[in-house]
């Protein structure tokens, strides 16, 4: 149907009626308003062409239409998108916090552990200050530990013990390599390095293992450069060796200044590890407050959401 508007564009001499010359002109004029026949396009327009005609002004229309079409899905995709990274965020989040309370509970065993291994180190040095201190005793059971009827303890038989400082840390080394570190901050993760991986732990750890072998090793290298050539029988679990050799054994200065570097080893490892115990309490006092803050987060980001 003709509108009103391309009528009055084709009756040029606005008299009312449309002449012949008049309808043969206004083919052009509807043609260039209504748009071009398919077959007079090139092979590109005739692709892009629905229907018969080609309108510069429809095209227009349907470009403004898939363009609408497309920002809405476009941003309807990347508000799903954000949902579902903030979902993966907080379910992350919620990973982490129960990762810190397993640290929380690890660093609690390692502190009991580290208390025990003091009162270890603390007894076995006192027992062997007390040898040094009676060495030259006439005591002929100086080199026997008697506990009760037939219980004996030999103390250069248990002198080439260590005692390894060696405490669980598997949930410490887990998170070092998930990335639970990166969701805490500089003074917390400090905090939590020192007392796995600090200066002190270094310490008491090589101490407990390396520097107690130097003693070890020199004892047993005594015994068997020299001891066995010079007694007729060598036996640590017979308590008639310790009596008999008493003398012999008390004469090896050797043997008495190794115990009595080590004892001096003990000594250090006691202050360090003393040392040690309290920065693991500020360290967990640290992990403590983080803990309490991170879930504090999460009831705040649980009620936004």
């Amino acid at each position: 149907m003709v509108s009103k508007d391309d009528f009055d564009k084709i009756d040029t001499n606005k008299d009312g009626v449309i002449s012949e010359d008049e309808f043969e002109k206004g083919k052009d004029v509807l043609s260039e308003e209504r748009g071009v026949e398919k077959e007079k396009l090139n092979w590109f327009l005739r692709l892009i062409t629905l229907g018969d005609r080609f309108s510069f002004k429809d095209l227009m229309d349907r470009a403004k239409q898939a363009f609408v079409q497309f920002i809405v899905v476009f941003f309807g995709v990347l508000i799903s998108f954000g949902v579902e990274q903030k979902g993966d965020d907080f379910e992350d989040r919620e990973w982490n916090i129960e990762n810190l309370h397993n640290l929380l509970d690890e660093m609690n065993g390692l502190k009991a552990y580290t208390e025990e291994h003091l009162m270890t180190v603390e007894y076995i040095r006192g027992e062997y200050k007390d040898l040094l201190e009676n060495w030259e005793s006439d005591k002929r059971s100086l080199f026997i530990w008697v506990y009760g009827p037939d219980d004996y303890g030999f103390p250069l038989k248990e002198y080439t013990n260590r005692m390894p400082f060696d405490p669980d840390r598997r949930v410490y080394e887990t998170i070092k390599l998930d990335g639970t570190f990166r969701f805490l901050g500089t003074e917390v993760a400090k905090a939590v390095y020192d007392a796995y991986d600090g200066t002190l732990y270094q310490y008491i750890k090589i101490n407990a293992d390396k520097e107690e072998e130097v003693f070890t090793k020199k004892f047993n290298d005594r015994v068997d450069s020299k001891w066995i050539y010079d007694l007729d029988k060598i036996d640590f679990d017979d308590p008639q060796f310790w009596l008999k050799n008493k003398k012999y054994i008390q004469d090896d200065y050797f043997v008495k200044y190794n115990i009595f570097k080590r004892i001096e080893l003990w000594d250090q490892t006691i202050s360090q590890i003393n040392e040690y115990l309290s920065l693991v309490d500020k360290s967990i006092a640290t992990l403590q407050k983080e803990i309490k803050t991170k879930d504090e987060e999460i009831e705040i980001i649980y009620w936004v959401f």
